[in-house]
């Protein structure tokens, strides 16, 4: 919207007005990154094994004996799932035998001497219900309605639902902001998050909690969305660029860093779910201080509100409106392109087709390996607290690294890299998992740095491989195969139970996908973005990585003033 920036500029890019907007959208944002991984610590499994009552009159050494001792990964671990027949061991117990605790034991010996041989035993499940280790949480969701072993299934669930009403609540908010406006869906949202997360904390069932927590998840990343549609649209020039690429990102960072803070002062479920909400109340009167997005208002028609709220903020700037702001208003509806396109235009030719989709399947991969990795947090040794502010932190050098790539560098190469430092540190993780805690630490969060750094290219590569008249549907279907990406996650930790090492394999061999398919697709650093679908098929064909990247002839198709990539390269995430 060229025209509607001209008419604007008399406001500047930095006075009063748009700092005061920048900051309270930053403000807005930390409900949404302070709640957006609440799941690892709500759905928390500590430690477990099944419980021996107090009335079962066992000797010490039968209670510390009963439950089965395995052999996982070399290091012996109770069970969490068994123990030995309750009423054979108390039997045991009453005659006065002692337990074994060799796992070889002479047979022939068994009769005279007064140890049982345990491996012996026949075992039962946890009728008992299960004891919880207290040592970092003193309750979760997970120990409170028992969803372990054969209810073990919930807790994934519970996180799929989740970023399911995430799903949701992004397909849903664009068309609702799109109608009734940026700032009443922004408020709802919040409050939303503010709502549900008390909500929850009162929740008498799982059944109850998990449709709360679907409507929390709808509301969270709707809140997101806005807030970068809406700071996109008030800010114009360097301001937004800085807004939408660096400073937005390292406050919705910054808010994720304070959720391990809290969940390490507050150990139980249900306190932590009641300052979950804190954020978002906080926010709530920002509503009289938030604008509505201007540019919204032209789009709907509603130029006498638009104009109020420039001349507000002229006055607020100490500058002087021209009498006439919006000229320009008719020429720039007539410049939109008359041709109506759709989703299915992605899909219509065969180059187009392949494109998207490759998109498509690089969005899923990239999704699923930043929320796999941080689930698979919870299988490693050390604080979990410590680990995810850990994991956190390095997102504030990758937004960096993404950002400076993003403008100095050609985007293939740039997501290649990133990408394949990624997928590396993660598979490389199997190799020092059991033995050398420090190291795999270190390689996970290499591999957060790369598959996050990787994603930030990937936002500004997408935008530039669209044509401009669909270039926002294009972004709208990625973003949506990114969330079906997200609410599979969960479900990575459950294939451990196949082999320990095949979340690390899946989130680094899907990374690998995504480095493959990128080679196949078009460098757009310093090359003319499209405009419109016709002139994207001609000079936009796929090349392998060492072919040259210099514009092929247009045959005078392409528009005189079509903006080229460095030009739009912080503005395309929309």
């Amino acid at each position: 919207m060229q025209d509607y920036e001209e008419s604007v500029s008399f406001l500047g890019t930095w006075g009063p007005f748009q700092r005061r907007v920048f900051f309270l959208l930053c403000l807005t944002s930390v409900p949404c990154g302070y709640n957006i991984l609440s799941v690892i610590f709500l759905l928390a499994s500590p430690p477990h094994h099944c419980h021996i009552p107090a009335h079962s009159n066992l000797s010490q050494d039968w209670i510390q004996a009963s439950i089965p001792v395995q052999q996982v990964a070399g290091r012996p671990e109770t069970s969490s799932c068994s123990r030995y027949e309750l009423a054979l061991v108390q039997n045991l117990s009453a005659l006065g035998t002692r337990p074994s605790l060799e796992l070889v034991l002479n047979l022939s010996a068994l009769g005279s001497s007064p140890e049982t041989l345990l491996s012996s035993l026949k075992q039962e499940g946890c009728r008992d219900g299960w004891t919880y280790s207290t040592e970092y949480y003193e309750s979760t969701v997970v120990s409170e309605f028992n969803l372990v072993c054969s209810d073990q299934w919930k807790q994934p669930l519970t996180s799929f639902v989740y970023f399911l009403g995430g799903l949701c609540g992004c397909l849903v908010s664009g068309q609702i902001s799109d109608r009734f406006g940026r700032k009443p869906v922004l408020f709802s949202a919040i409050a939303m998050i503010s709502i549900f997360s008390c909500a929850v904390a009162f929740a008498p069932s799982w059944p109850v909690f998990t449709v709360l927590f679907f409507m929390m998840g709808l509301g969270q990343l709707a809140s997101y969305i806005v807030v970068f549609v809406l700071g996109s649209e008030v800010l114009i020039g360097s301001t937004r660029v800085f807004f939408t690429n660096l400073w937005l990102p390292f406050v919705y960072v910054f808010s994720m860093m304070l959720l391990p803070g809290t969940a390490y002062l507050v150990r139980n479920w249900r306190h932590l779910s009641l300052l979950m909400a804190v954020p978002g109340i906080a926010c709530i009167p920002l509503w009289w201080l938030v604008p509505e997005s201007p540019r919204w208002l032209v789009s709907r028609g509603r130029l006498q509100e638009a104009e109020l709220l420039l001349r507000s903020a002229a006055l607020e700037n100490r500058v002087e409106a021209p009498h006439l702001i919006f000229v320009s208003a008719k020429v720039e509806k007539e410049s939109l392109p008359a041709e109506s396109l759709s989703f299915l235009d992605l899909l219509k030719t065969t180059n187009i087709r392949n494109m998207t989709l490759m998109l498509w399947l690089i969005w899923f991969s990239m999704s699923v390996s930043y929320f796999g990795l941080s689930f698979n947090m919870s299988s490693l040794y050390g604080n979990p607290f410590l680990n995810y502010f850990l994991v956190t932190v390095v997102e504030l050098p990758g937004y960096t690294a993404s950002w400076l790539a993003a403008c100095y560098l050609p985007r293939r190469l740039s997501f290649i890299s990133f990408t394949l430092l990624g997928a590396l540190a993660l598979l490389l993780i199997q190799i020092t998992l059991h033995s050398h805690a420090a190291l795999t630490l270190t390689l996970v969060l290499l591999g957060k740095f790369g598959v996050l750094a990787g994603t930030g290219v990937l936002y500004m590569f997408t935008g530039e491989l669209s044509p401009t008249v669909i270039r926002n549907t294009a972004m709208s279907s990625c973003a949506m195969f990114s969330r079906v990406g997200s609410s599979v996650s969960p479900y990575l930790l459950q294939f451990a139970v196949f082999y320990q090492f095949l979340p690390w394999i899946i989130v680094g061999s899907l990374s690998l996908l995504s480095v493959l398919l990128c080679v196949f697709l078009p460098e757009t650093f310093r090359q003319p973005l499209p405009d419109t679908i016709q002139q994207m098929a001609p000079t936009q064909r796929f090349r392998w990585p060492w072919a040259s990247t210099s514009p092929e002839k247009d045959d005078g198709k392409l528009a005189k003033d079509q903006t080229t990539a460095p030009e739009v390269i912080c503005t395309t995430h929309l």
